[in-house]
Formats: structure tokens, C-alpha cells, sequence
């Protein structure tokens, strides 16, 4: 037998490895379910060309004309008219709520208009918070709804001839009519950031008492799980602070993104957020048994929500299930809100929605975080 290598001694290191990584099922798991976790969801969930995008109409009268270019529209997969035939009012605040993307507006004298050949127009708001989502829909509409209406004219022939002088779209981009991607990206960078930090420096701090032995004297301490819950997360919402200052301030000195909403609304959304990732952070550090447990929980965490909750892909470009699968992080939600609030200047009732999603997270981290705790006393 070699004295600088031997067979027997690495095979009996590889099996002691083997073993140690089949003991470690966190790391086990991590190196299993995240390449197959990011081959699922960028080969079926993401898209970056959205379609079936929810539309509302105002049109007060739904002559043969207007329903031939809604039935055009619809047929290019882009629109979906979930709302038909409401008020300019309640189309505005479908808006605002981001409950439609797009609201089209047919005057009343459009049949009359068309039938006398006196340049009929038409008008399309759209949701422009974030510009790669309404840019397909956009670049097809003029061509799309002109050809509809020269052939219920019944002038199909001469359609691309006549598309230009016999229908005006007008399009209003709504909320960044320059389409300038820093004021849909910035806002959310602000829930990335507090996402990746407060629930990573949380989720560690309870497992690095159990790494350095100092537990046993946390434990014997006379105080409730509430308390010591508290005890380790309050701290973090101090460091949450401080990043929402920066980075609100950079938004606005350095990028330019526009604040129309109000400050106390905005910062009342952002409480109740880090207020949920601290208690998530808290929950996961109540099942890690390591700081790398912790920080690999986290980060599988982390994966799925920055790719599903709308910040890097479109959030209506994703199949339904990837949609209802988004809504369960609590960073989905957080977007909506700053988006809102920032760019569209919401007020409470158009993010309460939101707001309320964010603190039922809150309640039931707490709960499982609290019940985790008492399993771990025992």
C-alpha cells in the first residue's frame, strides 16, 4: 500500500462523505430540487410576450361596429374583455387597482362616425407601470382594430389602403408614458433587497446560538416564545429601516422615479412586508440546524418568489397555476403595492388588497414560528 495515495483509504473517504451528505437531507434536497425547481419554472412558467391580458370597455352604445372590434381584439390573444360595458369612472379605478391592464373607450357617435366615413377614433388607456407588458398588445392594435371595422364595412379589400384614414387609435400610456424601465424596476428593488437581507440575517441568528452552545441559556432564560421571538426580531426591523431610506432616496435622487402616492401609506406597506420576512426568517431558523441550513432555505425561498411575484418577468405573461402560485410570497404583493402607491399615487382603498395579503403572512408565520418553537422546547 502507497503511503501518498491508496484505493482503500479514498473509497472509505468517499462512503464516510456519502453518508455525511445523506445525514445532511437540507443539502441533499437543495442540490436536487433547485436545478429542477428553475428548469420548471423558466421552461413553463415564464414568458415575456404576456397575452390574455384583462381589458375593460366603455362603450355606451355596443353598436355592430364596436362589438366587431372588441371580437377582433380578442381574437389576437393579446385582450381579454373581463370587464364590459362599465362606466369611465369604474374603468379608472379598475386601473388604478391594476385589476385591467387595458380600458378601451368607444364614443357614443362611433357607429354614426364610421357610416359617414368621418375618421371614427377610438381611445386605449394602458397600464404602462410596467412597459414590457403592454408593448405586444400596443404594436397591434391600430392594424388589428382598423382591418376589423373595414370588413364590417365590407370593404376587406381595401383594408390596408384605408387603415390609416378611416380609424384613429389614440394610446395613452398611463403612469410612465416615456416607458422608462427604472420606474417599474427600481420600486421593486426595494423588495428584493429587504426579501434577500431580512430573511437571511433572521433566519441565521436563532441557528447561530445553537451552533456556538449558547441555546441552552436562551432557553432557560424566563421568557415566553413570544418574547423571544420578539427579542430577535425587532432588531432586524431597525436594519430594514435604514435600507428603505436608502434605497427610497436613491429612487428619487439618482434614478428620477416619480412619487406621486403618499409617504405614509407607502411606509405603513413596508412595515407590515419586513414585518413578515423577519417572522419568516424566524421560522425557517426554527428548522435549520446550521447557519448553511438556514442560508440554503433561504435561498430556496428567494428563487421562486423573485421569479414568480412579477419583478423580473411579467406577473399576467405566467400560466394561471404559476399566477396562483405566485400569490402565496408575500414580495408579489409588496410590488403591487409600491408600484401602486409610487407611480399611480393609490390610496388606501386601491391597495388594500395587497395590504391585506401581506398581513395574513404575518399572522400565520407568527403562528407556525411560535408552534415550531414549542416543538424544539420539547
Amino acid at each position: 500500500m502507497s503511503r501518498w495515495f491508496s484505493v482503500r483509504r479514498l473509497w472509505t473517504l468517499l462512503v464516510k462523505e456519502v453518508i455525511q451528505m445523506r445525514r445532511d437531507r437540507v443539502t441533499f434536497a437543495m442540490m436536487l430540487g433547485v436545478p429542477l425547481m428553475q428548469l420548471l419554472l423558466f421552461g413553463f412558467a415564464i414568458n415575456s410576450d404576456p397575452k390574455n391580458l384583462p381589458a375593460a370597455l366603455v362603450a355606451p352604445t355596443q353598436d355592430r361596429f364596436t362589438r366587431a372590434i372588441v371580437t377582433a381584439l380578442e381574437l389576437t390573444n393579446y385582450y381579454r374583455f373581463s370587464y364590459a360595458g362599465v362606466s369611465a369612472a369604474e374603468a379608472e379605478a379598475l386601473l388604478v387597482r391594476g385589476d385591467v391592464s387595458f380600458v378601451v373607450t368607444v364614443p357614443s357617435d362611433f357607429g354614426r362616425r364610421v357610416e359617414r366615413g368621418d375618421h371614427p377614433t377610438i381611445l386605449v388607456e394602458a397600464d404602462a407601470t410596467d412597459p414590457s407588458v403592454a408593448s405586444g398588445a400596443i404594436s397591434t392594435l391600430s392594424t388589428v382594430a382598423a382591418e376589423a371595422l373595414l370588413r364590417e364595412l365590407g370593404t376587406e379589400a381595401q383594408a390596408e389602403a384605408q387603415a390609416e384614414t378611416q380609424l384613429q387609435v389614440v394610446v395613452h400610456k398611463r403612469y410612465n408614458p416615456e416607458g422608462i424601465t427604472q420606474y417599474n424596476i427600481v420600486p421593486g428593488l426595494l423588495g428584493v433587497i429587504l426579501q434577500m437581507t431580512m430573511v437571511m440575517m433572521t433566519s441565521m441568528a436563532l441557528t447561530r446560538e445553537i451552533e456556538r452552545g449558547t441555546m441552552e441559556n436562551l432557553l432557560a432564560m424566563p421568557a415566553s416564545p413570544i418574547e423571544i421571538m420578539l427579542g430577535k426580531v425587532l432588531p432586524y426591523l431597525g436594519v430594514g429601516s435604514v435600507q428603505v431610506v436608502v434605497v427610497l432616496l436613491a429612487a428619487k435622487l439618482i434614478f428620477g422615479v416619480p412619487f406621486v402616492g403618499g409617504l405614509p401609506l407607502l411606509l405603513t406597506g413596508v412595515f407590515i412586508f419586513v414585518l413578515s420576512l423577519v417572522i419568516l426568517g424566524y421560522l425557517i431558523s426554527t428548522a435549520a440546524r446550521t447557519q448553511m441550513q438556514a442560508m440554503q432555505l433561504t435561498f430556496f425561498f428567494f428563487l421562486p418568489s423573485l421569479m414568480l411575484s412579477g419583478f423580473m418577468f411579467p406577473f399576467r405573461g405566467m400560466p394561471v397555476w404559476a399566477q396562483k402560485l405566485g400569490e402565496i410570497f408575500p414580495l408579489t404583493h409588496f410590488l403591487r403595492m409600491i408600484r401602486a402607491v409610487m407611480l399611480k399615487g393609490s390610496d388606501y382603498a386601491g391597495v388594500a388588497q395587497p395590504l391585506a395579503a401581506m398581513g395574513v403572512f404575518v399572522l400565520i408565520f407568527s403562528i407556525l414560528a411560535l408552534l415550531r418553537f414549542r416543538r424544539t422546547l420539547d
